[in-house]
């Protein structure tokens, strides 16, 4: 039986036999063919090199990417460091606050006057409030009970308290003139700009947000960029401010990113571009003269710009 299995006619023998002739030859072939066409060691070797070369080009231009990266995060960071610094809370940014001592009578000085011996708005707001209801102080003692003031600030202003003789005409005078106050527009806090006779919270809040955006007041009549600031409630409201430039924050125009510039509301990005290319070709600015040479600067913008701008 098992022959029946291996049987074949003529033609599938010959078939075989071909089939077997052409493996043959295919071997033969693939065996010798080298020797006849010997691979080409120099054109791989170029090639492999060429591709490694391609490769290495790739992996800069990934680095070199990575590094504007990391360059440009880096310059965001120090751009949102440099925003909360403006932004931080108030009592943190008094503190650092440059103040002066000297002789004052508790019971006449004005908000101004106690803000600038260091104490905090609110602390202000306080002694005048106080007053405004027929309060006052007799004694140096009495001082020190006025809520926010800390026992070493009261040990430090201490000496510079000189209190006048009160008496009913005393107390009188006190009562009117707490109802004019005045205040100064880089340091006083929403509630101490309310007590203003005509600046309700819209308008101390407009303030307060012109102040962190341009880095302060640099004259009263700014003002009158306030949103919804009409010209009669700026003439109403104009005589009780007064502005410290020395509270202003600045920025510094030889390091500040092009964002930075940017933010300010009275530079836009092409002006802030220019300040950048300007000092990438001189290397360091050195005072608003130099500014003069950029178009895209009118002289009425930068006499508006100049007192934000530090050249250090």
């Amino acid at each position: 039986m098992w022959k029946d299995f291996f049987y074949f006619s003529k033609s599938q023998r010959v078939g075989i036999i071909i089939l077997i002739v052409l493996i043959i030859i295919v071997v033969i072939l693939n065996n010798t063919l080298s020797l006849f066409y010997p691979e080409k060691q120099t054109g791989n070797s170029e090639f492999i090199s060429e591709v490694e070369n391609f490769r290495k080009t790739l992996v800069s231009s990934d680095s070199l990417r990575q590094i504007e990266w990391q360059q440009m995060n880096e310059d965001r960071r120090r751009e949102y460091e440099s925003k909360f610094e403006q932004f931080q809370p108030y009592s943190k940014k008094t503190e650092a606050t440059k103040y002066t001592l000297f002789k004052f009578d508790p019971n006449r000085l004005d908000s101004t006057g106690f803000v600038k011996l260091g104490l905090k708005p609110y602390v202000a707001s306080n002694i005048l409030k106080y007053r405004r209801k027929g309060g006052a102080y007799r004694t140096a003692s009495d001082f020190s009970k006025v809520f926010g003031i800390q026992p070493e600030k009261f040990q430090e202003l201490e000496a510079y308290i000189s209190i006048s003789e009160i008496n009913d005409t005393t107390l009188k005078r006190n009562l009117e003139t707490t109802k004019t106050i005045i205040v100064e527009l880089n340091s006083a806090d929403t509630s101490l700009l309310m007590q203003v006779k005509g600046i309700g919270r819209g308008y101390a809040k407009g303030i307060i947000r012109f102040r962190y955006q341009t880095g302060g007041f640099v004259s009263v009549e700014q003002l009158k960029e306030i949103y919804g600031m009409r010209p009669e409630n700026y003439e109403k409201i104009k005589n009780f401010c007064v502005v410290n430039k020395a509270l202003v924050k600045k920025i510094n125009i030889n390091t500040a990113t092009v964002e930075k510039l940017n933010a300010h509301p009275y530079l836009n990005f092409y002006q802030a571009k220019a300040i950048y290319e300007l000092r990438r070709k001189k290397g360091k600015l050195n005072r608003k003269e130099d500014l003069i040479e950029i178009n895209d600067i009118s002289s009425e913008n930068l006499e508006k710009i100049s007192p934000y701008l530090s050249f250090e």
